[in-house]
């Protein structure tokens, strides 16, 4: 049997284009949440409640992700989170 000839070997070339992959994966499943203040939190909380995506509950003091059924006490939190939610469903739209 002969030798394989190292020219014809592309193993590494597969696994370098496999580790792009990934990377890219992480890329776009990596949603920078970092950057929500308060006042940004705010504003995406008052565009989500015109959008009647989030309810307020004012007897529980939560505001409630409609699609998730989630319910936040912090206007922070709940924009961080449907940031998050978001592109996750904008991944899985992507992957189909």
């Amino acid at each position: 049997m002969d030798d394989p000839d190292p020219h014809d070997d592309t193993s590494a070339d597969y696994e370098q284009f496999e580790t792009e992959l990934l990377a890219q994966d992480r890329d776009v499943t990596g949603v920078n949440t970092a950057d929500i203040d308060d006042t940004t939190a705010q504003s995406q909380i008052n565009e989500l409640l015109d959008a009647d995506i989030v309810t307020p509950v004012h007897e529980d003091r939560v505001l409630v992700h409609e699609p998730s059924g989630t319910a936040f006490d912090s206007p922070t939190q709940l924009a961080v989170f449907h940031r998050g939610w978001t592109a996750a469903c904008d991944a899985d739209e992507e992957a189909e």
